[in-house]
């Protein structure tokens, strides 16, 4: 059985759900198409192929082992793109929650089978329908859960709004003796630059006391400013709209010490060394055109 232990972002990692990008299936139409990003490719016929997919996964699955990861990966769907395993479920503590993800995705979760046969029946929770939230948009950060939200009259319009209202009060249900904190973000259906699909698209804690933000991701400037003000502002690493875009709050820790990011990021990886972290640059551009990276293709299990 497995022992589910999450309490933050940056503890050393022992087990993880890692994505996979084998049958993932065709360039989606643009009907098809979850976010405004992948849009963009789509359009411009520069969508990711599989074998390049998969070529990046495998660096990821490499560094993992390096540390001594154990990595548990989904069973392959047919024709589904199955990368981003932290959209279908997040652990807290010892409790694995099932997100409840967009419609068309539910079979994701049954990929998982094999894990969740793994955990105590009783620490796997079922969130209500009403309840909508991805992992992606919650971070354990010790005696606080940082969680991003979308909480205005128009949510329903916005396909990239994942995580409600409901989903905090039932956190906040679940979690009674951690600090729920909700932070609103900036969505928009159309413009990748200005759509924060999940917390972790425009925050990131890491190790050091150390924090990536970008400003523009939130739509309430006293929330950002708390954030800002919680990290010090010494500690924390801005990004502006286009680095947002390419994702650089979507990297990995695999503990204090340890990030994984993209090789790409000259700026950031730079900074992060400045800081004393060692950096596992990956190629992982190719996964990004579909406004994800590396924290959304994992799903911590344990964490010591």
């Amino acid at each position: 059985m497995l022992q589910l232990n999450v309490n933050d972002e940056i503890s050393p990692l022992k087990a993880v759900v890692l994505g996979i990008a084998k049958s993932s299936g065709p360039t989606p139409t643009l009907e098809e198409a979850y976010d405004p990003k992948s849009k963009e490719h789509i359009k411009a016929g520069t969508y990711p192929t599989e074998a390049d997919m998969i070529a990046e996964m495998e660096a990821f699955r490499k560094v993992f082992e390096k540390y001594n990861v154990k990595v548990f990966r989904p069973e392959v769907l047919e024709d589904c793109n199955q990368i981003f395993t932290r959209d279908i479920a997040f652990v807290i503590e010892d409790k694995l929650i099932k997100a409840n993800i967009l419609p068309d995705r539910e079979k994701e979760v049954e990929a998982i089978l094999h894990v969740l046969d793994k955990i105590d029946d009783g620490n796997i929770l079922t969130p209500p329908e009403d309840v909508h939230v991805e992992g992606g948009d919650v971070m354990p950060w010790n005696d606080y859960i940082f969680v991003g939200t979308y909480s205005a009259a128009d949510y329903p319009t916005y396909i990239t709004a994942r995580t409600n209202k409901a989903a905090v009060e039932y956190l906040t249900k679940q979690f009674p003796q951690k600090t729920i904190k909700s932070f609103e973000l900036r969505k928009s259906n159309t413009v990748a630059q200005d759509n924060a699909l999940h917390l972790d698209c425009c925050f990131q804690p890491l190790g050091k006391g150390k924090a990536i933000i970008h400003k523009n991701g939130f739509l309430v400037a006293e929330e950002y400013q708390w954030l800002v003000d919680f990290f010090g502002k010494e500690n924390v690493f801005e990004i502006d709209a286009q680095e947002m875009y390419h994702m650089y709050s979507n990297v990995f820790s695999i503990s204090p010490d340890v990030v994984v990011s993209e090789k790409s990021f000259t700026r950031l990886n730079n900074w992060l060394r400045e800081q004393g972290f060692t950096v596992e640059e990956i190629p992982y551009a190719e996964i990004s055109k579909q406004e994800g990276l590396l924290r959304c293709s994992t799903l911590p299990l344990i964490r010591a």
